[in-house]
């Protein structure tokens, strides 16, 4: 080979090193299937989420990846958008709220799966118990002695007449059968009467509070996704109706409830985040014993109050952790 040619050989190989290198697929990030109700109603929660994976190195589109499926405030369909997840081979599902987590069980059976929220994984049937939960999800529940009956009694001292409780149920979520049942017992021994409103969907909601204020005093809100994502039109009819609220989430008084009582759903994200981290490097869910709250948060808003005529007790105010004025 003349020496011209030998040059030009190797040059034409050495230009196209950068191509080939190119060429070659990148390694797979680990993925998260996050499979959401509401992306309105989930923002905070989702931040918490990314912030406490991010706390423990993974960083969103560079170390770990997140594909979103967003079931848009809807009961309905939630085993198509699980399904989608499973089709795109993500690593692990994380959820929050029995419909969804029960959709994500029913699409797979062998991607890991991790709740933030759950009110009842056992009475569900998400796990076999909270030590051991067998099978492919784990996760945090949101069960805690004596809730209901001090979320109740919140409301007995700043509605010091209530007679009449009406509580809104969203029939397509099982997990709700043992906060009902506990909400029952409390108001039987306080000689609290329920008015049970039944809705299955969005528009169920604004016909439930026709004649309400007739024959209640105050609304209970369970902590559920359908009422989370319709939590503005709860608050306004509610406010239309001068009836006082009481719910599972905080962020429901910021969005013009009167006050909410329960487990810090953002703390539950974040924590949440720590088992997917476990499960990217390794362990198994049936390995990773179901935990509950560790931090509560009671909500006040000032200018509810105001408006349905209400003055909240020194003794409640000086226990909240956030106040809306």
């Amino acid at each position: 080979m003349r020496r011209r040619d030998f040059i030009t050989a190797i040059a034409g190989s050495v230009a196209a090193w950068p191509l080939v290198a190119r060429a070659e697929p990148q390694a797979k990030l680990p993925t998260v299937g996050f499979f959401g109700f509401s992306p309105s109603g989930w923002r905070a929660w989702t931040a918490a989420f990314v912030k406490g994976l991010s706390n423990l190195g993974w960083i969103e589109g560079r170390t770990v990846a997140i594909e979103y499926g967003w079931a848009d405030g809807r009961d309905q369909g939630l085993g198509e958008i699980a399904a989608e997840l499973v089709r795109r081979k993500v690593d692990v599902i994380l959820t929050s709220g029995t419909p969804l987590i029960l959709a994500a069980m029913q699409a797979t059976s062998s991607i890991p799966i991790v709740f933030a929220a759950a009110g009842d994984p056992v009475g569900s049937k998400l796990v076999s118990s909270l030590a051991h939960p067998g099978g492919n999800v784990t996760g945090l529940s949101l069960e805690q002695q004596n809730v209901v009956t001090k979320r109740l009694g919140l409301l007995r001292e700043v509605v010091p007449h209530l007679a009449r409780l009406a509580i809104m149920i969203n029939i397509e979520n099982p997990s709700l059968t043992k906060e009902i049942s506990e909400l029952e017992m409390a108001a039987r021994a306080s000689g609290i009467e329920l008015v049970k409103l039944e809705v299955r969907q969005a528009d169920d909601i604004a016909p439930a509070f026709i004649g309400l204020k007739d024959r209640a005093d105050a609304l209970y809100i369970p902590g559920d996704n359908l009422m989370n994502a319709n939590r503005v039109l709860i608050n306004k009819r509610a406010l239309e109706e001068g009836l006082p609220t009481v719910d599972g989430f905080g962020n429901s008084v910021v969005s013009g409830g009167l006050m909410s009582y329960g487990a810090d759903i953002e703390d539950q994200f974040r924590r949440a985040a720590g088992y997917v981290d476990k499960i990217i490097r390794g362990a198994k869910p049936a390995d990773i014993p179901v935990e509950l709250p560790i931090k509560f948060n009671l909500a006040i808003n000032l200018k509810t109050a105001k408006a349905l005529g209400l003055t909240i007790p020194s003794g409640v105010l000086s226990i909240a952790d956030e106040i809306v004025e």
